[in-house]
């Protein structure tokens, strides 16, 4: 996360909105010998106090699940290289805007009962932004496939205790600077979702 309390602008709200929106993450505790990490989807409640997800029960995330663990859990969205010469102003450098939100809190399984449930809600929560195709359900499935298949992954919640954002989106600019440089990431930006980065450059306060 930036350092600098400028991108730090957006409330506690704003940021679990979009985490919630977003819905994938990556989730990373410490390990005995390196970090660990996993690439996770997940359902956060309405409070945006706690977060549920799963794991295959190799993943060494859920191996170090004996007890409660401290984690982080970070939700990236757009990015994009910024050139200094979309600011049309003298003595710039170049620069990487971006949006990141960090949940943190401990992991912990859940019983093991609650699965197919959790599964329900996620794919229910994903499959409504396909209407009006016709949603996907567990009840597809050949119940003894979903048995095998459901062993092989355990359910978890996150308790969420800290919140924080970043919103990196050239708001540390005058705004005819900063509308120009969304202009140019929208036109010739490299990155991730640079047409939705642009919208909310030209969405954030100026200088």
């Amino acid at each position: 996360m930036h350092p600098n309390p400028v991108y730090h602008d957006a409330d506690t709200a704003k940021n679990i909105a979009f985490a919630r929106d977003r819905s994938f993450g990556v989730l990373a505790a410490a390990g005995d010998d390196e970090p660990l990490m996993s690439h996770v989807p997940f359902l956060l409640n309405e409070a945006g106090d706690q977060a549920d997800l799963h794991l295959v029960r190799s993943n060494p995330i859920a191996r170090a699940l004996t007890s409660a663990l401290p984690v982080k859990l970070a939700i990236s969205g757009g990015d994009s290289y910024v050139s200094p010469d979309w600011y049309d102003i003298d003595d710039q450098v170049p620069t990487w805007n971006y949006v990141a939100v960090h949940l943190s809190g401990t992991l912990e399984l859940r019983p093991q009962e609650e699965l197919l449930d959790l599964l329900d809600r996620q794919s229910a929560w994903f499959e409504d932004r396909l209407l009006p195709k016709p949603p996907w359900t567990t009840a597809k499935m050949n119940p003894l496939t979903m048995q095998k298949m459901m062993r092989m992954i355990v359910p978890c919640r996150m308790r969420i205790t800290g919140v924080d954002g970043t919103w990196k989106l050239s708001q540390n600019k005058p705004d005819a600077v900063r509308l120009a440089a969304a202009d140019g990431v929208e036109a010739h930006g490299f990155g991730a979702g640079t047409g939705t980065l642009a919208r909310q450059m030209r969405a954030a306060k100026g200088a």
